[in-house]
């Protein structure tokens, strides 16, 4: 693991760009004064991890009404307002992750590949969360990863390399606390053995819910953090709540009011997991979660016009294609262009969920067809049984290895190979297809579409770069 940039260094590099607040401070309603009355006072913004423009487009199929000729149009796109381009430094080449995205997006720097808000001397970089948090305003974080993944970790820490969970989780004390909410997952990075870190949340005047049901209970005016999973949240088709992104988000706008108004970021973190997973079951689930809190969204900043919501795409990912292969016409269509999402709209459970249920139980063509709420074929039934076989042996052979042997190769699953093959059904009874070849769907260069709306959204229209959106942010909360 790269050598962490130390909390010292990070202090003395920023100077005023960081500040500690204590908990006295960012639960308090500052004085400050709005920047300029044509500023928003209020900004959210929010990322649709690996959402490229097939998903938004997908999703538009997926929630059509099939019972009306018309194919209605998605709270994306009544928002659309232009692309934005996603490439890294050059260093990194042309196609991005979602760290040295996030740093654009949260910086307006360019930066490398597993870069963490800083640029490519690894230097630090203000963050516009930093920055509201300056001006006086609430700032907030909602996602369905981790609190500490790549696209939060840009906004509130600074580090070298993505992959350093714990020593970012620990900035987020060690380096000043610069967020008055945090909804997501992280019990295994904040409650470690080591340092346990929602001890010292709490130490600092910070209430601690890790139920969803806890959301309704939180005292205003008090900062708040909250984990919902040990690592990323479950998928939405296996959560107890359908719509946590949207739950949690209505939520934060409510512990974030304030007369100064607030900085948030929201992320729909597992569009891009669906992605790398090549998992158009879930990948769609996530894109509802999304729609979901877009349309509570509408609702909020109709009645709260002072509001800013902007919404784009770190990057696309898994290469995503809506449509796998020609096949013979049905007559009673007239096309051999097909893509067909009826099963998405159907699935209880995710096809990882299915697979490891699968792969401790001896179910029957029956039980796997309610279970899935969709029928497959004798045919898919065999390919899951063989499947199983296959997983049983792979790891069988795995175990067989010397502990030196298996050092060197990730430990197989037992699901693994049945949760391929659900996948496969699926891809085939949609007509889906993936442009990736790799085992993990790749993220791709293509620019990604951008949302906007509220006050100031008209600063985000046309084709723009994914710097641009940091940089009209910071110059709608005063910095020149």
């Amino acid at each position: 693991m790269k050598k962490l940039i130390s909390a010292a260094f990070v202090t003395l590099t920023l100077g005023a760009c960081t500040t500690t607040e204590h908990a006295s401070d960012i639960s308090s309603d500052n004085s400050v004064v709005p920047n300029s009355l044509s500023s928003p006072k209020n900004i959210i913004m929010i990322v649709g991890d690996g959402m490229g423009p097939a998903y938004t487009t997908a999703y538009r199929y997926y929630n059509d009404d099939p019972t009306t000729v018309e194919i209605e149009q998605s709270v994306f796109d009544k928002h659309y307002v232009g692309t934005s381009s996603t490439y890294p430094a050059k260093v990194s080449g042309y196609i991005t992750d979602s760290a040295a995205a996030a740093t654009a997006l949260a910086t307006g720097v360019k930066t490398y590949n597993d870069a963490i808000s800083v640029d490519t001397n690894k230097k630090p970089l203000l963050t516009v969360l930093e920055w509201a948090k300056q001006q006086g305003k609430k700032t907030g974080i909602v996602v369905t990863s981790q609190i500490n993944h790549a696209t939060p970790a840009s906004y509130l820490s600074h580090n070298e390399n993505r992959n350093n969970y714990n020593a970012i989780a620990d900035s987020y004390i060690d380096n000043g606390i610069k967020a008055d909410l945090y909804f997501g997952g992280g019990w295994k990075y904040f409650i470690r053995e080591d340092r346990h870190l929602v001890n010292e949340f709490k130490a600092a005047g910070f209430q601690y819910i890790d139920d969803y049901q806890e959301l309704s209970t939180l005292e205003r005016n008090k900062p708040v953090l909250g984990l919902f999973g040990d690592s990323g949240l479950p998928w939405s088709l296996d959560d107890k709540e359908k719509h946590r992104l949207s739950l949690m988000t209505e939520t934060a706008t409510k512990q974030l009011k304030n007369p100064n108004g607030y900085f948030m970021l929201v992320e729909a973190s597992q569009i891009d997991w669906g992605g790398h997973g090549r998992d158009i079951g879930a990948a769609m689930a996530e894109m509802d979660d999304l729609a979901k809190t877009i349309a509570f969204l509408e609702e909020y900043v109709a009645k709260n016009p002072d509001t800013l919501v902007v919404l784009t795409a770190d990057h696309s990912t898994g290469g995503l294609s809506i449509g796998r292969k020609t096949a013979k016409s049905n007559k009673d269509i007239h096309s051999k262009y097909l893509w067909q999402p009826e099963i998405l709209r159907t699935l209880t459970l995710s096809p990882e969920k299915f697979a490891k249920t699968f792969a401790n139980n001896n179910l029957t063509l029956a039980q796997v067809n309610k279970m899935l709420n969709f029928e497959i074929s004798a045919e898919d039934m065999t390919l899951l049984l063989q499947s199983k076989q296959e997983g049983i042996k792979i790891l069988e052979q795995y175990q067989q290895l010397s502990a030196a042997q298996k050092y060197a190769k990730w430990a197989p699953k037992a699901e693994g190979q049945i949760l391929i093959a659900i996948k496969k059904i699926i891809d085939i009874q949609t007509n889906t297809g993936w442009g990736s070849i790799s085992a993990s769907g790749t993220h791709t260069a293509i620019d990604v579409p951008v949302y906007a709306f509220g006050k100031g959204s008209e600063q985000f229209n046309g084709q723009i770069d994914n710097t641009d959106i940091a940089k009209k942010i910071f110059t709608l909360l005063g910095k020149k």
